[in-house]
């Protein structure tokens, strides 16, 4: 396993993070145990979860991927210093957190008490906030047409960002947070709470989690060239693009216990026509160069400059071994180029 610099901390974290979104639906206690075990022997050393884990988000669901952790972590307490663990605080848009409410300085306090009794540890090494307040991305308003930029407050958001800002430099100083991160945000709001952190010497951001993979690359190369710049380190999620990559869900498969099966919100998950020619495309492209369609598009994941560590979930031991036995291989220049090939006819296949 290879390791970067988290951004701008002094942080080490394994090019692989382990994704827990769905142990407490997908999987139980046993299987999250038997996952954490095998990462870190592996040589993963970064965890990745959230207060609104599992998925789908629910009432019955919130706060039970946390849980999990605290329980392995309760039952191994002398292994805590093995490994950088992150986790989120929810956004605006859920009615069973916080009554659908913005985050603000005061519920990013609460939330870090809350998620470190869940997570049975005195310090989470990088907390981060799961989406904007202004764009709640997740739901819905993210489509170009349904936020008009023009109309926006933005000393009302830098205002509230300073808010938020403080409660997390607060959180830094008693130890209870390392570093603070950011999730589905785009360059201004990276580059806006820089400029507050250096206005008032408060903590900055070091990392930020956005979906990236062969079917959404629109972070690259403006927000992953930022993230460069300003030694943010860019993690991203779903580099499976929800499994499709894979090429499961292929002529409209629903494997059972596979993710697509409890979707709510099918839209975001790209089972178009065009997203599946891309996907049997890739598929080609993975049997060419002896790779399974997972390692290739984990480890094409992986080679993109400005990726520091890939956050990747599996529901079984199996496909967590497939997973990180990408992060052990190295695209040849005929590979990538195949690659490329395929992404210039399906640049946004959905």
């Amino acid at each position: 396993m290879q390791y970067s610099t988290l951004g701008y901390s002094n942080l080490t974290v394994s090019r692989a993070c382990l994704g827990t979104m769905t142990w407490g639906k997908q999987n139980n206690q046993a299987d999250a145990n038997a996952q954490i075990d095998y990462a870190l022997a592996q040589g993963i050393n970064f965890i990745d979860t959230a207060e609104m884990y599992a998925v789908p988000p629910s009432p019955d669901t919130y706060g039970t991927t946390e849980t999990i952790i605290g329980n392995w972590l309760a039952a191994n307490p002398s292994r805590r210093d093995e490994f950088i663990l992150a986790s989120k605080i929810a956004g605006n848009g859920l009615k069973h957190i916080r009554d659908a409410q913005d985050i603000t300085g005061e519920t990013v306090l609460a939330a870090i008490d809350d998620s470190l009794a869940r997570l049975k540890t005195d310090y989470i090494d990088l907390y981060q906030l799961h989406w904007p307040n202004r764009t709640s991305p997740h739901f819905g308003k993210h489509a170009p047409g349904r936020i008009s930029f023009s109309d926006v407050d933005t000393s009302e958001h830098s205002a509230q960002m300073l808010e938020i800002l403080q409660a997390l430099d607060e959180s830094v100083k008693s130890g209870k947070i390392r570093h603070f991160g950011l999730s589905n945000d785009t360059p201004w709001g990276i580059n806006e709470y820089i400029r507050l952190s250096e206005k008032h010497n408060l903590t900055r951001v070091t990392a930020i989690q956005n979906e990236f993979n062969l079917l959404q690359t629109r972070d690259w190369p403006f927000l992953i060239e930022n993230c460069v710049h300003q030694q943010v380190a860019y993690l991203p999620w779903s580099p499976l693009a929800t499994g499709a990559l894979t090429g499961k869900y292929l002529n409209g498969a629903r494997p059972q216990g596979a993710r697509w099966n409890l979707i709510q919100r099918n839209g975001l998950f790209r089972d178009t026509e065009q997203s599946n020619t891309a996907v049997a495309a890739y598929g080609e492209v993975a049997q060419k160069h002896k790779l399974t369609p997972a390692q290739l598009a984990l480890a094409w994941c992986n080679q993109v400059d400005g990726v520091a560590s890939t956050i990747i979930g599996a529901t079984n031991l199996a496909q967590l071994k497939e997973n990180i036995d990408a992060f052990e291989l190295t695209l040849s220049e005929s590979a990538l180029s195949d690659i490329a090939d395929v992404h210039k006819q399906f640049p946004v296949p959905f």
